[in-house]
Formats: C-alpha cells, sequence, structure tokens
C-alpha cells in the first residue's frame, strides 16, 4: 500500500510552531529531552517495579494484599510504558542515544517488541494519526468500530458498553497474539513491515521467552499455577485498560477528526501539523498528578507536534501551541478533566455503533 501523503505549503503553521518553540528552549536555556526529574521518575518506577515483583513472588503475602499488589504492579507497570519507554522511543528521554535505546528497550522485558513498536507507533500513527485504512491504532474490528468507514456488525450498537472488557485484554493480547501476527505476516495492518535483520530476530525472540520466564516460569514455580493464573490476570487486566484508555481519550472522542485520504491521488489535503491537531486531543492538562503517572500524554497535541521533545517540557510550551492555533484559526481539543473526556469517548464510541 502506498503511504498517504499531506498537503505541503512554505511559511507554514507547522515552521512558526517549530521556529516559536525552538525560541522558548533558547530563551529558558533548556534541552528538549528528559533532565534529572525524568531520570529521578524512571528510577522510582523501575526500582518499584522489581521490589513489588520480588514481594508478591519471593514473599508471597495475603490473598488481600496480594490482589492489591498485582493491581499495583500493572500500574507501574503502565506507568514505566508511559514515562520510560515511550520518550526513550521517541528519542526524547535523554540528549545520550544509548540511554534512548536503553529506556525504549524497556518495552522488550515487559513483553512487547520494541522493534513493532517502532513501526507501528513511531512511524505508522504518529504520521498517520486517525488516517482510516492505515492507522493501526484505530483498527479493531471486528470488536470495535472506530470510524465511520469501518463495517458495522449488529454487536457495535452494544459496543460503549463492552469496550472495557477488550480494552481490558489489551496487553494479554498484544504478549501473546499481536506481535507474533505483525512477525509472521510482515506488516501491520496493510502497511509492510520494515526489513529485521539478523539482530532484530535474537532479540524479539529472545525477550519473548526472557518474558514469559520471567512472568510466568518462575510465578508458577514459586506460587503454584492457579495462584499464578490469578494474579496474572488481575495484573494483565488492570494495565491493559489503563493503557488503553490513556491512549483511546487522545484520539477518539467525539471531537477529533477522521481523515480518508483521496481515493486517486491518495493525498490528504491538509498540513501534516494541522492534521495531528485535528485528529488529537489533550485531556485534564492541569492535573499534576494525572501527567506525572501517564508521561504527558495528557498533552497529546504536543507529543503528536513535538515527538522528540520530552513530556517534561510539555505543560510549559502547550502555552505556545495554543496561542499559534488561535492566530491560525485552528481548533485546539481539550478536556478539563479525565471523567469528561471518559464521557466523550463513550460518546464517541455509542455513535460509531449507531450511525
Amino acid at each position: 500500500m502506498a503511504s498517504p501523503k499531506f498537503h505541503s505549503i512554505s511559511n507554514s503553521f507547522y515552521s512558526e510552531l517549530k521556529s516559536r518553540v525552538s525560541g522558548y528552549f533558547e530563551e529558558v536555556r533548556k534541552s528538549p529531552t528528559g533532565n534529572y526529574q525524568l531520570f529521578i521518575k524512571a528510577i522510582i518506577l523501575v526500582v518499584a517495579f522489581v521490589l513489588v515483583y520480588i514481594h508478591l513472588v519471593f514473599f508471597t503475602p495475603s490473598v488481600v494484599w496480594a490482589l492489591l499488589e498485582c493491581i499495583l504492579l500493572g500500574g507501574i507497570v503502565s506507568a514505566i510504558g508511559f514515562n520510560v519507554m515511550h520518550d526513550g522511543a521517541h528519542g526524547s528521554f535523554s540528549k545520550y542515544k544509548w540511554l534512548n535505546s536503553i529506556a525504549a528497550f524497556s518495552l522488550n522485558v515487559l513483553g512487547g517488541s520494541s522493534f513493532m513498536w517502532n513501526m507501528k507507533h513511531n512511524i505508522i500513527h504518529h504520521s498517520y494519526t486517525n488516517v482510516e485504512g492505515v492507522d493501526d491504532d484505530i483498527e479493531a474490528q471486528p470488536w470495535m468500530r472506530m470510524s465511520e468507514s469501518q463495517k458495522k456488525y449488529w454487536a457495535h450498537k452494544y459496543q460503549h458498553w463492552y469496550f472495557w472488557f477488550f480494552y481490558s485484554i489489551l496487553y494479554l493480547s498484544w504478549m501473546f497474539i499481536t506481535d507474533y501476527m505483525k512477525y509472521f505476516k510482515r506488516r501491520i495492518g496493510k502497511m509492510p513491515l520494515k526489513k529485521m535483520h539478523l539482530s532484530d530476530h535474537l532479540v524479539f525472540w529472545g525477550f519473548k521467552l526472557f518474558h514469559l520466564v520471567l512472568f510466568m516460569g518462575i510465578p508458577v514455580l514459586m506460587l503454584g499455577f492457579m495462584n499464578w493464573l490469578v494474579g496474572f490476570l488481575v495484573f494483565t487486566t488492570f494495565a491493559g485498560f489503563v493503557l488503553s484508555i490513556v491512549f483511546q481519550l487522545a484520539h477518539t472522542v467525539e471531537h477529533t477528526a477522521f481523515v480518508l485520504p483521496d481515493a486517486d491521488t491518495g493525498k490528504i489535503e491538509e498540513e501534516w501539523a494541522i492534521h495531528q491537531v485535528k485528529t488529537t486531543a489533550n485531556f485534564a492538562t492541569k492535573n499534576k498528578i494525572v501527567t506525572w503517572l501517564v508521561g504527558g500524554l495528557n498533552f497529546q497535541v504536543e507529543h503528536h507536534l513535538f515527538p522528540k521533545i520530552s513530556h517534561i517540557h510539555y505543560p510549559a510550551i502547550s502555552k505556545i501551541v495554543k496561542q499559534v492555533c488561535q492566530e491560525y484559526g485552528i481548533g485546539y481539543i481539550e478536556y478539563p478533566k479525565v471523567r469528561y473526556a471518559i464521557a466523550s469517548h463513550v460518546s464517541f464510541l455509542k455513535r460509531m455503533g449507531s450511525a
């Protein structure tokens, strides 16, 4: 499949944005990548993961505490994904390439594939956000209908009720199904997978095996099969729901746009940066706790415009982005609270199921 093309103009909205954001970093004399605050957060999250894992597996607490720690572990894994892996994969965790690689590599330890993530997220999703037939993030057929061009099945009229189940099994599906489908089909959605070198194959299979030993082999040996199974399902379903809902609130809400390229030319009649603003939404940007936990992904507009800038700078540059959007007459989608964004997502799913 040929990649869609965006409209290109000189003196664009994006060039003005880049100029002003660059000016901001020159003025405050800061690097656009992560700083000691992000590194401290990363250490806290990784240490918390190790301690909770060890306590659960080797010093098994009572049933109630074990279940609570499984939920906590799911939250920590999500937070590592949002704060460490995500910035590392975009090259914004640190100014040092090797440190970014380590941060991005954490996904392999947690059961995913950094190779597949780079292709699916960095290349496809960030380039063609909400472009129907291209962006794999809005392809959940036949279980969910995420855009008007997708085929509607009778069950979709209930998707605003059952979505939580499919969101909860995302992590399980990611670890045990979708990565392998991409690997063997050699494509993500309709987009061909870039060539994998020998090292990529070895990392893929080696860390899939490592993950099975870490999250299945050792726990089953120490705790027994049933105890492991209950704990593993609690851990993965909580992590899956958190991971799913945060990313869904960024793009599949009532006010975001969904785009079909021109059938003949394959072109999208919009500048890339304007397309990003129209297809993306922010939420709870004044809530510092939410921002800390989700790695600034509640500032999704800023992230899509400047993925190589660390999330710790998004609150500051969001003021610049809002101002430029206002000057160019471009709508800036933002929900003041998490619950408002969730309500909008549920309304969107209801409309997709009935339209």
